[in-house]
């Protein structure tokens, strides 16, 4: 019987470290429900590190995904080469992506941009940006990369915990730009 006890025990544990490590590696991916209106993107506004304005207002009817990131972050660097790649594909198409630099300083975040290439707007995350998003997490941002979805009307469609592979970034641009020709 004490066999039998640490076998089932044993078994319990592989099944709970096992859904552990699927959402560990999967991330969550928040979808708001269907049966639920899309919240709005908050006001937000700052000014970008090649010092254009960048906010809400004057992203208005463009699809975007605001990426919270850090340069020491593995998952937020393996992202990023993608990220580049469709921004520089659909950017023509009404789409771009926004950085948010999170504990970073500025010259760091100055020299990886350009060591990556990055062509999206990167901004430094401030107190009002990073409240204005946090909202939209359960117990506030707390892990990086954090990403949300804005789709052309203003509202946020998707809440993304974890990197993600340039295919599936790719599908999430193509449905937001799908929606966006069909509410026309």
């Amino acid at each position: 019987m004490n066999e039998m006890m640490k076998m089932v025990k044993y078994a319990v544990r592989v099944v709970m470290v096992s859904f552990v490590l699927l959402g560990w590696l999967a991330g969550p991916l928040f979808a708001v429900p269907s049966a639920e209106a899309p919240p709005p993107v908050p006001a937000f506004s700052v000014v970008s590190l090649d010092g254009k304005p960048v906010g809400s207002t004057n992203l208005t009817g463009t699809t975007y995904i605001v990426n919270f990131f850090a340069s020491w972050c593995p998952p937020c660097r393996s992202e990023i080469p993608d990220m580049v790649t469709l921004q520089n594909q659909y950017r023509h198409k009404g789409f771009t992506f926004i950085g948010v630099a999170v504990n970073e300083t500025e010259p760091t975040i100055r020299e990886f941009i350009k060591k990556n290439k990055i062509t999206y707007p990167v901004v430094m995350a401030n107190e009002q940006i990073v409240n204005a998003f946090s909202r939209y997490v359960d117990g506030g941002i707390r892990a990086i990369p954090t990403s949300f979805v804005v789709n052309s009307s203003g509202k946020i469609t998707q809440v993304i915990t974890g990197a993600r592979s340039k295919d599936v970034f790719e599908k999430i641009i193509l449905d937001a730009q799908k929606k966006r020709k069909t509410s026309k």
